[in-house]
């Protein structure tokens, strides 16, 4: 399944949500339940899962399609600048401040607004926005007058806000406001199915940006990234896609071209729990045995581990012993 999300009317590229899994069907469904709607949204999930992506899924499906869809990470900036960012300032507002400036609620007027990492705005400005949600209006910092806007808000966070409610570090009454229509993106590890959809796809963006380069990835290499964790989601994945395209001299994508955290992770698991992996751990091995000329030290700290480990993965896959013992080993 692959759902375009199409930026060029924010002067960006196109990009896709992409994945044929369960979870990401639950995902699709949700979008297109809550799109139609002017209901407020509150994206949770981990870092990298893709929120951004499902929120402007669910504002090009939308009848504020044709109207601006506006992102700010609300993490990102001192609470005086982002203050300015939402809700604009007047001249003389403060130092710096040498002439009126509309904030991004403004700017999203009759669109979308996407709040990213909503948890980590302070508890004043939380009061300001909750207002907005409420009345749809707000004053400028520094101005006197109200401003109404119409605008839907999306809002995105990786936090547990109950949690910070009990703690006292976020508001209930705007929590409510913004959980009308909770969506939770799956971490990629609970969909490892969509790993090799996902890693095709982004070796076909690169190749695409890379005129006359094609790659594709050994079985080897496809197995490991479908056993390994990915505790930065979609976003690390992309990530190992490029740096293993940049490390490929040929057109193949192989053990060597991956991180060895990725490759470590995926064979240090139980034999029993990875399955095709295990082929995977074999090839390492033999050919960190042929590159180092049979020197099972040299073989080992290659593959990162000691020589006690690699003898006994070696006795436990059946690997010969009759590689040379170079000395010094």
């Amino acid at each position: 399944m692959r759902i375009v999300v199409s930026d060029r009317g924010a002067g960006g590229p196109a990009r896709e949500l992409v994945g044929n899994s369960a979870a990401m069907d639950a995902v699709m469904h949700a979008v297109r339940l809550v799109a139609p709607a002017d209901s407020t949204v509150l994206l949770l999930g981990e870092s990298g899962t893709g929120k951004e992506l499902v929120a402007r899924a669910i504002h090009r499906a939308s009848a504020r399609a044709s109207r601006p869809f506006l992102s700010e990470n609300c993490a990102a900036l001192s609470e005086t600048l982002i203050e300015s960012e939402l809700f604009g300032h007047v001249r003389g507002a403060f130092t710096g401040a040498s002439e009126t400036r509309p904030g991004i609620f403004q700017l999203a007027h009759g669109g979308t607004l996407l709040l990213d990492e909503i948890g980590d705005l302070s508890l004043r400005l939380q009061g300001k926005l909750l207002r907005v949600l409420q009345e749809g209006e707000f004053r400028p910092v520094g101005g006197r007058e109200m401003v109404r806007v119409d605008v839907r808000i999306l809002a995105a966070t990786h936090r547990d806000l109950p949690q910070m409610i009990d703690a006292r570090e976020f508001r209930e009454d705007l929590y409510y406001r913004l959980n009308v229509f909770p969506l939770r993106l799956p971490a990629l590890r609970e969909r490892p199915e969509d790993v090799p959809l996902l890693a095709l796809h982004f070796l076909g963006e690169l190749a695409a940006a890379n005129p006359g380069r094609k790659w594709a990835l050994s079985a080897e290499a496809l197995d490991i990234l479908q056993h390994y964790r990915w505790p930065g989601n979609v976003r690390e994945l992309r990530n190992v896609v490029e740096r293993a395209t940049l490390l490929c001299e040929g057109s193949e994508i192989g053990l060597a071209h991956l991180p060895d955290t990725v490759v470590q992770f995926a064979l240090s698991e139980p034999l029993d729990g990875y399955g095709e992996a295990k082929g995977a751990e074999r090839l390492m091995i033999e050919n960190a045995l042929v590159r180092s000329n049979g020197n099972k030290a040299r073989a080992a700290a290659h593959i990162g581990w000691n020589r006690p480990k690699l003898y006994r993965r070696m006795k436990r896959l059946g690997i010969r012993q009759g590689y040379p013992d170079k000395k010094g080993e």
